[in-house]
C-alpha cells in the first residue's frame, strides 16, 4: 500500500477492482483544514474520466503496468496474436482487448501493449498508419477534393470516407484515433 504521496501523473491505481491511470494531480493545503489531493482520473479499460479527491495521507493501491512494443503476426479465432520485440515472445490478445484498432492493423505491424500481471490491458497503434484502398466507387471527371467524399473500403475490411477523386489500389493515410482520411501516400 502506498499513500497519496506517490500519486503521479502516469501513476495507475486501483480502485474497487478497477485500473485507473493518473491524468493530472494537485497536492492542496489550505489555510486551514487538512491537505488533501485532488486527482483527476482515467478508466484503463473504458476511457472514462473522473475526478476524485483523496485526504493527505491516505492509503491508495498503486498498480503495475507494463507498456511494451509488440508486433502483430496473425489473428488466431477471436484472438490477436502479438510478438514481443524485445523476447521474442508470442502473446495472444482477446478481440475485445484489441477493439478498435482491430480495423487498422495488419501483419508485422508495430503497437504497444499495456500488460498488468501478465494480462493485456489495451492495445495502441502508432497516431497513423498508411492503407491500401481495395475497393471505391470510381471518381468521374471533374471531382475535386473539395467536391465531397465517398465511402473506400480498406485493406483491413475497415471503411473509411475519402475525396472523391480517390481511386481503388491508392494508399493512404489514416488516423488511427479517429479514423479520419489524412492525406494520399504515394
Amino acid at each position: 500500500m502506498a499513500s497519496t504521496a506517490d500519486i503521479r501523473n502516469g501513476v495507475v491505481l486501483n480502485i474497487d477492482g478497477q485500473l485507473w491511470n493518473v491524468v493530472e494531480f494537485q497536492h492542496v493545503k489550505p489555510g486551514k483544514g487538512g491537505a488533501f489531493v485532488r486527482t483527476k482520473l482515467k478508466n484503463v479499460v473504458s476511457g472514462k474520466v473522473v475526478d476524485r479527491t483523496y485526504n493527505a495521507g491516505a492509503k491508495v493501491d498503486i498498480e503495475n503496468v507494463d507498456r511494451r512494443d509488440f508486433q502483430f503476426l496473425y489473428r488466431d479465432g477471436d484472438d490477436f496474436v502479438f510478438m514481443d520485440t524485445d523476447t521474442y515472445e508470442q502473446t495472444p490478445v482477446p478481440a475485445g482487448v484489441v477493439g478498435d484498432a482491430a480495423n487498422y492493423l495488419l501483419e508485422n505491424q508495430s503497437a504497444t501493449i499495456a500488460m498488468n500481471n501478465g494480462n493485456p490491458l489495451y492495445v495502441e497503434l502508432p497516431a497513423s498508419v498508411v492503407l491500401e484502398v481495395t475497393y471505391t466507387e470510381p471518381g468521374l471527371q471533374g471531382d475535386r477534393s473539395s467536391a465531397g467524399t465517398k465511402p473506400a473500403t480498406l485493406e483491413t475490411g475497415a471503411e473509411i470516407q475519402v475525396p472523391l477523386f480517390l481511386e481503388t489500389g491508392t494508399k493512404v493515410k489514416v488516423d488511427t484515433r479517429s479514423g479520419d482520411y489524412l492525406g494520399r501516400v504515394s
